[in-house]
């Protein structure tokens, strides 16, 4: 019998052809195809459940009817967004570790230049008349890229940086790694990565080992000038700190694509602190992830994950639980 597995997320026909592609052999139920009164009785009967942003695709009374699952499974890398006090303990749950990790680097790789080149000031510079030649920008050859968080876009961000002459510092939950790297620790090692370090990249999931990780103490142990990449989540960095030592260090140059309230998370985006309108902050609107091919690959992602669970293989990006409540 085939396992049923059910999509809350809303899909459109290319969407919804390739999943049907990758899980052929599972009995497949989109939830948006269904009428209200018949949504209970699938979520009850649903094995795996494969949704985007779970909280928003269901009602806190349908997330309790999951009590059949055995997997849930996200297209977001992230899950600190799930309601688990509201999920039951039987499901699996998997994040969709390495989905984005392409263009993720490539964002962490041009912020992290445009910050160096001192692009954005610089054509700014222009836009009032003002031929600035001679102040000096940064090479990134030779200095070390320091990588919190060494998962899939970690490492992908690591193979960017190594081919522009960078040592690699890095910093995952084992303290080892089997890409070639200048230094592996855990964070036991924070001082010393931070403190080495010219580019600090944060890539790491938002739990309670790492909410608050960053703060007043540990920005002190940064260079002067250093550069910080957080394409992660913005509670990782205590956000009045943060602002506090950027407007005290102009040298220290940070590039934001993870913010503390957004939408995808909090319905809206709001700023507690000015970031933006500070000269040595490049922001984007955490769109790291969003490019129109690499969405569909990291969909596939996600679903060659399923499909693995249903074939009784291995899964990648399953989480403790524990880390999270």
């Amino acid at each position: 019998m085939a396992s049923s597995v059910v999509i809350t997320i809303d899909v459109d026909e290319q969407q919804r052809a390739f999943i049907h592609k990758v899980l052929a052999n599972a009995d497949l139920t989109f939830l948006t195809d269904l009428a209200e009164n018949e949504r209970p009785s699938a979520l009850r009967q649903a094995q795996v459940v494969f949704s985007w942003n779970l909280p928003r695709e269901l009602s806190q009374d349908e997330l309790s009817l999951l009590k059949n699952a055995r997997l849930i499974q996200l297209v977001s890398a992230g899950v600190d967004h799930l309601p688990f006090a509201a999920l039951p303990n039987g499901p699996i749950i998997a994040g969709n570790a390495g989905g984005f990790s392409e263009p993720m680097a490539e964002h962490v790789l041009g912020m992290s230049l445009a910050l160096a080149k001192r692009l954005c000031s610089e054509h700014a510079s222009l836009k009032q008349g003002k031929f600035d030649q001679f102040t000096p920008n940064r090479m990134l050859k030779g200095k070390v890229c320091g990588i919190l968080g060494f998962g899939g876009i970690g490492q992908a961000t690591a193979k960017l940086m190594r081919a522009l002459g960078m040592r690699i510092y890095a910093i995952n939950r084992t303290g080892k790694s089997e890409q070639k790297v200048d230094f592996t620790g855990t964070l036991q090692d924070l001082k010393r990565v931070l403190n080495e370090s010219d580019v600090v990249v944060v890539s790491l999931p938002l739990n309670n080992l790492t909410r608050g990780l960053i703060g007043e103490r540990e920005l002190g142990w940064m260079k002067e000038d250093a550069i910080l990449i957080n394409v992660a989540r913005g509670e990782i960095i205590d956000e009045g700190a943060f602002y506090r030592h950027l407007k005290a260090h102009p040298d220290f140059l940070a590039g934001i694509d993870a913010w503390w309230v957004e939408p995808f998370r909090h319905g809206e985006f709001r700023m507690n602190y000015p970031f933006l309108e500070l000269p040595n902050v490049l922001g984007s609107p955490h769109n790291s992830a969003v490019v129109p091919e690499a969405m569909l690959q990291g969909a596939g992602h996600a679903l060659e994950n399923v499909r693995r669970f249903l074939d009784g293989e291995a899964i990648r990006g399953v989480i403790r639980r524990e880390e999270y409540t």
